[in-house]
């Protein structure tokens, strides 16, 4: 919470509301590039009723600002309202990642959600893939005004034709993977998993366990359940979903593949802000904001559908995709280094869509996440694609 308000305090009542600093002092102690997550622990950091306190402060005074601001005219930073939207961005991964520390938590549960909604009727006859055809497509964003520097510029890619998955990979087929030995087979896993799954003993899924008479239970929240076999499966590392694409002889799809599943409207040509069209997204479109604190039943929210007939694009889990985390063509860091271009590279991977977690400020269809491939206790999962052949038309 005091990192959150210390963010607020820098960016909009210094950068944005010219205001004098309210706490100086603790900007270097919020700052997380000078201090790795292991020793933060040992920090002075403000204890929980101060850290209330002070945010409570920042958050009066931004808006204040927000209701004096120039919003047009005013400079890039200001424009649209971005530095408004960056920060409101900022709070929700970071509201994500406390999420994260209740399912990393031991002890009973603390948290309650209502279940999602039952898969509609059709979820059970749709296709196992979807086809989007290839050419030339409008990857990134120009025209969203709280696009992060990351997503932009929007430029054109060309992509041959490939088919994906229409929903997430579930629970049910990936326990497949396990029971055909996928944990003990090294010809499925690059190098570096193969190493974790030794070095770890690593057997399934992070917070799955098996009960002995071959059933799988997993802890959610403090609760322990017996694994739904129509959610799409959570908790699985780049190197696991890498795995079992190639079990199933196929792979994960490139960042820009994801993209235009997810985008691209084969009637106009055009790229669409969300799956589904222009409208932000709701509780028909989507499993986001932590409503129901698990994944929707595969083949939910056909209103969220995408123009090629992709569900759950957004929201749900978040999909690993193939590509390394980079800049697009004509990259420009804004308005800081240390958002985006410090952690490009081959040593994190790309996930996109959004879980259930994040609110849908974050989630549009442009939104790049990224993290080590080597991480399972974020909310993610994946989809798997495949190349088409002259066979397939």
């Amino acid at each position: 919470m005091a990192h959150i308000a210390n963010q607020e305090e820098q960016w909009l009542l210094r950068a944005a509301g010219g205001l004098a600093a309210i706490r100086p002092e603790i900007d270097s102690l919020y700052d997380a590039f000078e201090h790795p997550r292991a020793e933060r622990p040992a920090l002075p950091l403000l204890p929980p009723g101060e850290a209330r306190g002070y945010l409570a402060e920042v958050r009066g005074r931004a808006v204040d600002v927000l209701e004096t601001a120039r919003l047009s005219g005013a400079g890039r930073l200001l424009a649209d309202g971005f530095v408004f939207g960056m920060i409101a961005q900022h709070e929700q991964q970071h509201a994500e990642t406390m999420l994260i520390t209740h399912q990393l938590r031991r002890g009973p549960a603390a948290l309650t959600a209502p279940p999602p909604p039952p898969a509609p009727p059709d979820a059970a006859l749709l296709p196992a893939e979807v086809v989007v055809p290839g050419g030339l497509f409008t990857m990134g964003a120009d025209d969203e005004p709280w696009a992060l520097d990351n997503e932009r510029p929007a430029h054109r890619r060309r992509l041959p034709a490939f088919a994906i998955d229409t929903v997430p990979v579930t629970n049910a087929a990936y326990r497949l993977f396990i029971e055909d030995g996928g944990y003990r087979d090294p010809r499925w896993w690059a190098p570096a998993g193969w190493e974790q799954v030794r070095s770890n003993g690593w057997r399934a899924p992070l917070f799955w366990r098996e009960d002995g008479a071959g059933g799988w239970w997993r802890r959610r929240f403090g609760v322990s359940e017996p694994v739904p076999d129509d959610e799409p499966v959570l908790h699985v590392s780049w190197y696991e979903a890498d795995a079992y694409a190639r079990w199933a002889r196929r792979r994960l799809p490139s960042e820009a593949e994801w993209e235009k599943a997810a985008r691209y409207d084969p009637a106009t040509g055009g790229s669409r802000r969300f799956p589904w069209g222009e409208t932000p997204a709701g509780p028909r479109h989507a499993n986001l904001g932590q409503r129901h604190l698990r994944p929707a039943p595969a083949g939910s929210y056909p209103d969220g559908a995408s123009a090629t007939g992709g569900r759950q694009l957004l929201g749900d889990v978040w999909e690993w995709t193939a590509s390394d985390f980079g800049p697009y063509p004509g990259f420009v860091a804004f308005p800081y280094r240390e958002y985006s271009e410090v952690f490009f590279g081959p040593a994190h991977k790309v996930l996109r869509g959004g879980g259930f977690g994040v609110g849908a400020v974050v989630a549009r269809a442009t939104f790049r996440n990224w993290d080590y491939p080597v991480r399972r206790q974020i909310f993610s999962g994946f989809r798997t694609a495949r190349s088409l052949s002259a066979e397939d038309g």
